[in-house]
């Protein structure tokens, strides 16, 4: 970004060498920028060390990226996926960290916005989605989808969608406390490993109440995105009413993902598919939720990925 001050070293390709073209908290400028562009320079780099700094600086810089008009919109949809990506995983892999939780606030601020800044947004961010399922790829993936269901179902406060936002992009942080082999393992769960991994809804409130930074109303996604609307889910088996909202669309957009990408048991499904198998659970979902879902998937979007 023009203007900024950065916490990183810059580097240059010069045939197979790295060289050091700006140091760390010196101004990048308009100037800077035009002198790499008049020496045909269009990449620059930062060392794997400073992995964590130019993190920061992204999430830090994050809204001005996504209202620059000189960034091409597909960058900014890139941009603002992979600081996802990356915060999640941060988050599991040290989910009592306040620091962690804290920066979720601003990130999900910023991907409100850029969401609803316009369909073409949306669009973007659907053209990047990964077809892999990582457990931060899909959180990513699920806050995506649920700021645009949520929108689609009429719902415009932006604290309002940030919080759902917070909720849905957090919403598989009990995971944390589930070991990595029953989480990529192949074979059937037995059922102690079932019972593990039901857990994690709960686990994931208790992990948000004691960080005590997000509103208590996002907690709904992550306690409530496996309840059913019959009252078939866990951890509780609340049904219909004592589900809220936010726990409703999470829901819907946590087995969309989980249907449409690959697993390391299960091959993902194509999005007709996975939405007629939605269909089929009858009243396993939210009926009018559900069908507004399918019309934001729409032929204009997702759908056409086949």
């Amino acid at each position: 970004m023009i203007d900024t001050i950065l916490d990183f070293d810059l580097f240059i390709r010069l045939g197979r060498d790295m060289v050091l073209y700006r140091s760390k908290l010196l101004p990048f400028t308009e100037r800077t920028r035009q002198k790499l562009m008049g020496n045909n320079v269009m990449q620059l780099f930062v060392p794997v060390t400073a992995k964590g700094e130019y993190q920061r600086y992204i999430e830090t810089n994050l809204s001005r990226i996504v209202q620059d008009p000189l960034i091409e919109e597909e960058k900014k949809a890139a941009i603002v996926y992979d600081a996802s990506k990356a915060l999640v995983k941060d988050v599991l892999a040290n989910p009592n960290l306040g620091e962690n939780i804290h920066r979720s606030q601003s990130l999900v601020s910023t991907q409100v916005s850029y969401v609803l800044s316009g369909r073409e947004a949306f669009l973007n961010l659907m053209r990047i989605t990964s077809f892999d399922y990582y457990t931060y790829t899909h959180s990513v993936n699920v806050c995506t989808f649920a700021i645009a269901l949520a929108n689609q179902l009429g719902i415009t406060n932006s604290d309002e969608l940030k919080t759902l936002g917070q909720g849905a992009l957090l919403h598989d942080v009990g995971k944390s406390r589930i070991s990595e082999r029953i989480l990529k393992k192949k074979s059937s769960l037995n059922n102690a490993e079932i019972e593990i991994i039901r857990k994690h809804p709960r686990w994931g409130q208790e992990i948000l109440k004691e960080s005590d930074i997000i509103p208590e109303t996002a907690y709904y996604p992550v306690l409530q995105h496996h309840e059913r609307i019959d009252g078939s889910g866990y951890p509780y088996g609340v049904a219909g009413h004592e589900i809220h909202d936010f726990g409703k669309i999470v829901a819907i957009c946590d087995v969309f993902d989980a249907l449409t990408t690959r697993r390391v048991y299960q091959n993902a499904m194509g999005s007709y598919p996975a939405l007629k198998e939605m269909y089929n659970k009858g009243a396993a979902y939210d009926e009018r939720f559900l069908r507004e879902f399918t019309v934001l998937m729409g032929p204009d979007n997702y759908m056409s990925k086949k």
